[in-house]
């Protein structure tokens, strides 16, 4: 499987990552814990079976529109058979013909949570199997309870087979 994510700019980037410790420091499920070196902050547009590359140049062409303003307000919480605490983002226009746009451009895996209708843009913070009562939310650091504002500024697409990454939009010089 592909994913096409986009990635915050470097100081929501920390901000997130401080988060994750601040969950981690309280003993929580946080992706602070994920120690693969492909793992970092990132909304997932989509996912694919496959990137063909006759697709490349119009998804290069729709992540052209980077950077994108990124607004964080708020916690989701999703249940199924891993539990997810996240950081809801919170869609404009722009994000959201984007998503849409690189929904549209691929060959889906049948998820129909990257539909565009369902599709709920989040940054994870944890992740769990022991159902979402594992963040209290009276123990939640209070970051999360206060809105950030940031830009997504680069995309990439990770394969889960390979776990690697490959670049698709770089960051603004």
């Amino acid at each position: 499987m592909r994913t096409v994510e986009l990635l915050p700019d470097e100081a929501t980037e920390a901000r997130v990552r401080r988060v994750w410790g601040r969950l981690a420091e309280l003993g929580m499920p946080s992706l602070a814990g994920h120690r693969h070196p492909t793992n970092r902050p990132h909304l997932t547009l989509t996912t694919a079976s496959e990137l063909p590359w006759d697709t490349r140049p119009s998804l290069t062409e729709a992540l052209a529109v980077l950077p994108l303003p990124l607004r964080l307000a708020g916690t989701l919480r999703f249940e199924g058979r891993t539990a997810v605490l996240a950081w809801a983002v919170v869609p404009d226009a722009r994000l959201t013909a984007l998503q849409r746009q690189v929904w549209e451009l691929l060959p889906g895996t049948g998820n129909p949570l990257f539909e565009p209708e369902n599709w709920v843009p989040h940054l994870s913070l944890g992740r769990t199997r022991s159902g979402p009562g594992a963040w209290p939310t009276q123990l939640l650091p209070a970051e999360l309870s206060e809105p950030w504002e940031g830009a997504f500024v680069s995309a990439r697409s990770y394969d889960s087979e390979l776990r690697t990454v490959e670049r698709l939009a770089p960051a603004p010089a």
